[in-house]
């Protein structure tokens, strides 16, 4: 049968469906575009800047040293890339780099840009988790996300998170509601499909399947179904010092969920702020993490402590390495291959309130890992533009463009 755009329109639903496939056979299709490099982003934040040779790695190929802060996540390093000697230009002490860490002096952070570029299918642009981020209010010091030069305030209660997320995966009427158009038309699409030659059959084929994968973003997919509720958190945890592991357990959880399920191509976690009270007594820690960062080197049991936190901020970067890597993407390999996983700080040594020689690290799709390496100074403005490369978006936004050397 030769296929034309009349006997296309003989069937109802099925005809809104295969509209756009219809120009596809009745003139040659297009090309489709390259797909991008990875098509995520996760970023963390912890704050306080770092003890340098507490985190350096010992050698170039990611030797990380029994005890040091990056060891924790030893058993990933070949999808990790190690960075340092990274400079905040025109930004110095705890505010000016939290205002400068994801924006480079623009009025846009790098999460929110990103999800401009890639959000269009999904059901949220991005997402903003906190742990223990808002006590102090919107200020400076305590955001990292901007969006055309306003703050964006990441939410603090799992609880929150999870009902904008999932809370309406038990309405039954909802849910019918939104039920799949695709399979409200299937008896036609059944019709149409038998109708057509092979070659124009695997072109529906493959319409309908970007159609399920948008449908998918909007709805999400049968991984989001399997998301508990953070019950044993409530309300009054969500500034309890001592609720903060579970909140950050809670929220790197959903935000890792969220990227699976399909609903956001672009989450943050920012664990505390800059000048951050938390005390890590889970931990058997008495003194502040801010307190801790600016510790002398000759006070090693104290030096001792800031690292035993910092370890503990590493590992909670490897459960959510691991949960990635533990997923697949549908359209091959793991969700880690296809996302970048970015660990930022504000600062380099937090005791002299720099914003030189400042640590982050990367993980998952679109860089080479398995490597550390001291940028001697370079601007963390191409760091960021690397990131958009990454993720498939060209040209220079935050610096100069994207460094040749992480690629």
């Amino acid at each position: 049968m030769h296929p034309t755009r009349r006997r296309f329109l003989r069937f109802g639903a099925a005809s809104l469906l295969a509209a756009p496939f219809c120009d596809q056979l009745i003139r040659p299709a297009r090309a489709a575009p390259a797909p991008a490099p990875t098509k995520r982003l996760l970023v963390f934040f912890s704050p306080n800047g770092t003890i340098h040779n507490q985190w350096r790695p010992t050698s170039s190929d990611l030797d990380l040293a029994p005890g040091s802060i990056l060891e924790p996540l030893a058993d990933y390093r070949d999808d990790l890339l190690v960075l340092d000697g990274i400079t905040f230009h025109d930004a110095d002490n705890h505010e000016g780099g939290m205002a400068a860490m994801l924006t480079a002096g623009t009025g846009t952070s790098l999460d929110q840009h990103v999800a401009d570029a890639l959000a269009s299918d999904h059901r949220f642009r991005s997402l903003e988790l906190g742990v223990q981020t808002s006590a102090w209010g919107g200020n400076v010091q305590t955001r990292m996300s901007y969006r055309d030069g306003a703050y964006v305030t990441p939410d603090d209660d799992p609880q929150s998170v999870w009902r904008r997320l999932f809370g309406d995966l038990g309405d039954e009427s909802l849910l019918q509601r939104r039920q799949s158009v695709i399979d409200l038309a299937s008896a036609e699409l059944d019709d149409l499909h038998a109708r057509l030659g092979a070659a124009e059959r695997a072109r529906l084929d493959r319409h309908l399947e970007s159609l399920r994968e948008v449908e998918r973003g909007l709805q999400g997919d049968g991984r989001c179904e399997d998301t508990p509720s953070p019950d044993d958190i409530t309300a009054s945890d969500v500034y309890n010092n001592d609720a903060f592991p579970d909140i950050a357990a809670a929220q790197i959880d959903l935000a890792v969920q969220a990227l699976a399920c399909g609903v956001t191509p672009v989450a943050s976690v920012q664990l505390s702020h800059t000048v951050s009270p938390a005390v890590f007594t889970w931990l058997g820690v008495s003194d502040s993490h801010h307190t801790l960062s600016h510790i002398d080197d000759g006070n090693t049991s104290g030096v001792a402590d800031f690292v035993t936190c910092e370890r503990w901020i590493s590992a909670q970067v490897a459960s959510a390495i691991s949960q990635l890597g533990a997923m697949e993407d549908p359209d091959g390999g793991s969700l880690l291959d296809s996302t970048v996983v970015l660990w930022v700080k504000e600062m380099g040594d937090g005791r002299a309130h720099v914003c030189t020689d400042v640590p982050w690290l990367i993980a998952g799709g679109g860089f080479d890992t398995g490597r550390y390496l001291s940028l001697g100074g370079v601007s963390h403005g191409d760091v960021l533009d690397s990131v958009r490369a990454a993720l498939g978006l060209t040209g220079a936004h935050y610096g100069a463009g994207a460094l040749e050397v992480l690629r």
